[in-house]
């Protein structure tokens, strides 16, 4: 396997990394641990910022061309800190329940947006959507709807040319793509980018058959579509047509999601999770929950920052 452990203090559920360019530090979340995290890397210590509900993801924060802390996403809405520890400010309450569902993966856009899934907790209905809010230019936070008929919010991502958008439920293996119109926030002929047979009935954790779901993504800059195969212990890299190009096995069964980082964006970050996992596999895969790297060939997209 070309990976290596990165972050050796394993999270729950490790998920929403990105590398910020101005601190060079790589930030992500543990959602059922209530934290943000973040890490040099360089001597293998974790910050953590404890918080009052589940992240479900985060984006780093601009304002007036200036770095300032991070936009969250939390169970009841989506705040603004404006550095490490610091107030959070709600910007939006969310539009769903947060009884039975949450905010899960999300990012911000190549404009400035901040888009986040969410996760219907009962699993039962396909009542996950995807938000976008936009507050550029200090004008008041709108937050919209974009897609829905979804369980499970995974897998957002944009192409190099900001053209098409991706988008994954992760219950239904599949990734969805749309064209999108940056300027005026549109999407338009939604498609199938890729699928996956689903979990055969009486599958157990440890059993070969299963290649998993898709998780987190992030695209390269090539455009291939990196995703995370939760269950499958393998990260896939598809090309801009949904082919699949490479398979990388992972040394822990869950992968969460990755992302690039480095100052050279050629280091390939990936979370993965040991929460709620059988204690058999977990004896078997005892780094589930650290962060893994690889190195790559070709450079990621660098991230984008939500403006305010």
């Amino acid at each position: 396997m070309p990976w290596q452990i990165a972050i050796s203090q394993p999270s729950e559920l490790g998920e929403s990394p990105f590398w910020h360019p101005d601190e060079q530090r790589l930030y992500w979340v543990d959602i059922p641990a209530r934290q943000v995290c973040r890490s040099t890397g360089s001597d293998g210590s974790v910050e953590r910022w404890s918080l009052p509900s589940e992240p479900g993801c985060i984006a780093p924060a601009r304002s007036n061309a200036q770095g300032t802390g991070l936009v969250i996403a939390l169970r009841d809405g989506i705040y603004r800190a404006r550095h490490w520890g610091g107030e959070l400010a709600l910007l939006a309450p969310a539009l769903h329940d947060p009884a039975t569902t949450r905010f899960n993966d999300g990012k911000a856009d190549p404009l400035g947006r901040f888009w986040a899934g969410t996760i219907y907790e009962p699993r039962d209905a396909a009542r996950a959507q995807l938000f976008c809010l936009d507050a550029r230019g200090g004008r008041p936070p709108v937050l919209d709807v974009k897609a829905a008929d979804a369980t499970t919010a995974n897998g957002l991502a944009w192409s190099p040319d900001a053209a098409t958008l991706y988008w994954a439920d992760t219950p239904r293996h599949a990734v969805r793509a749309w064209d999108w119109h940056a300027a005026s926030n549109t999407l338009s002929r939604e498609r199938v980018f890729h699928s996956w047979p689903g979990k055969p009935e009486g599958w157990q954790p440890g059993r070969p058959g299963y290649g998993g779901r898709p998780d987190g993504a992030a695209v390269d800059a090539e455009g291939n579509y990196y995703v995370a195969m939760y269950e499958g212990g393998r990260l896939l890299k598809l090309s801009p047509a949904g082919e699949l190009l490479a398979v990388f096995a992972v040394p822990a069964p869950c992968p969460t999601m990755p992302c690039f980082g480095g100052a050279d964006l050629r280091t390939l970050y990936l979370t993965t999770a040991r929460h709620s996992r059988p204690s058999d596999e977990l004896k078997r895969w005892p780094d589930s929950g650290c962060i893994f790297s690889m190195p790559v060939e070709v450079p990621g997209l660098p991230v984008n920052f939500f403006t305010d």
